[in-house]
């Protein structure tokens, strides 16, 4: 297999000037791993490598953040690129917080906000993790990467690829919404269909670069896509006044954003970022009943993910049968005081008509999930009426058109 990395002198000079990344570590077992050379998962465990950085030393908001730069990177002191001039960005993140008050006064919330990841470029939320993990090989050497993809984050892949210079490979289920395809096609990505599910691509995905000339930046594969997703928790903090809601609803399927989010926040807690005492969001992962493996984990009606079977979904992001991620998904749940749900097609459509009529918000399928999850917690009492409550979108309607159409 080919290995990329940059000489180990020249990392340590640039992380002086421009990042406080420390080292990467090993989900499962915490053992060490060098952040500076390209790497996929822990060599001990095959699990998540987690990036660390020096929270030690002071760092106020004030010069923590770059309050000219309106995108993910205003946070790049806490981000991973060594060097600047390796940033491949499309004007990512600040995204905007919506407050839903036809919906909350309709059923008896007091505080219900929407943040719209649909605003990225390349419509979703995907725009973040693939322009840190693509920035990151960019600057480690990698002359291209492959994806398996649900949509949206192949769609993002192709396009910092072609920002970076860099080459694209594709790979997505064959029923995935034709928007998808062509966006892959137009940004110049080799594109590769396969009947299944993500997981069937992943195994196109091997065999396509047994090789390993190219980089595989599947979900929670490499080290990056986390930190670029995790800059979510960073902004809704600074967007809610330093503050955090007391409920996150998220839409999990591989679960990088739920993890981000809370390795924000517990990154923002021990720089002192947050005020003493604050209050931690409990968590909500929502998925799609056709394929919900992590709330029948949690339920313990399986050990793992590892054998579960899923079906497509109109939440194509929602299709991840086996999620690398369950355990530090299941850690941020149980951390959190959340819970998981599960939502049914039907729901999604509910929820997509009453956000686009009551406010006017064309949200992806798993947003509409979200909303619907968050009507079900108030229900039943789990949501609390003075709840400040937070609902995650995902990306736009848009490209789900193939799925919906006809069934408004």
């Amino acid at each position: 297999m080919e290995e990329f990395c940059v000489e180990l002198p020249t990392m340590k000079t640039l992380l002086a000037t421009t990042s406080r990344l420390h080292e990467l570590h090993c989900a499962a077992c915490g053992a060490p791993h060098s952040a500076f050379q390209l790497q996929r998962v822990s060599e001990c465990c095959s699990q998540p490598l987690i990036a660390d950085y020096d929270l030690q030393e002071p760092l106020t908001r004030t010069a923590g953040i770059e309050l000219a730069d309106n995108s993910m990177w205003r946070y790049r002191s806490l981000l991973p690129l060594l060097d600047e001039a390796n940033r491949v960005s499309l004007g990512e993140g600040w995204t905007p917080m919506l407050e839903l008050p036809r919906l909350a006064a309709r059923y008896g919330f007091s505080d219900l906000r929407l943040k719209d990841e649909g605003q990225n470029p390349t419509g979703s939320f995907k725009a973040r993790g693939l322009s840190m993990a693509v920035s990151k090989a960019k600057e480690l050497g990698a002359t291209g990467c492959i994806i398996p993809t649900a949509g949206n984050a192949g769609v993002a892949m192709a396009a910092y690829c072609a920002r970076a210079g860099l080459r694209a490979v594709v790979v997505m289920p064959r029923h995935t919404p034709q928007a998808f395809r062509e966006e892959c096609y137009w940004y110049g990505a080799d594109v590769h269909l396969v009947d299944g599910l993500i997981n069937d691509c992943a195994t196109r995905v091997r065999e396509l670069n047994a090789a390993g000339e190219l980089l595989d930046v599947s979900t929670l594969k490499e080290p990056y896509r986390l930190e670029g997703k995790k800059t979510m928790g960073y902004e809704l903090a600074e967007q809610l006044n330093w503050h955090l809601p007391d409920v996150l609803l998220y839409p999990a399927g591989g679960g990088t954003g739920l993890i981000g989010i809370w390795k924000a926040v517990r990154e923002m807690l021990a720089l002192g970022w947050l005020p003493a005492g604050t209050k931690l969001p409990r968590m909500v992962a929502v998925q799609a009943a056709n394929c919900c493996p992590l709330v029948e984990t949690r339920a313990g009606r399986q050990a793992n993910c590892h054998a579960y079977v899923g079906r497509p979904t109109i939440a194509n992001g929602l299709a991840v049968p086996r999620p690398l991620g369950e355990p530090l998904m299941l850690d941020v749940l149980a951390e959190s005081g959340g819970t998981a749900l599960a939502i049914t097609d039907e729901q999604m459509l509910e929820g997509l008509r009453e956000l686009g009529k009551e406010e006017g918000l064309f949200v992806a399928p798993e947003g509409a999930a979200v909303w619907m999850a968050a009507r079900q917690l108030l229900s039943i009492g789990w949501i609390q009426p003075e709840e400040q409550v937070l609902l995650l979108n995902t990306g736009s309607a848009q490209k789900y058109l193939e799925n919906i159409i006809g069934l408004a």
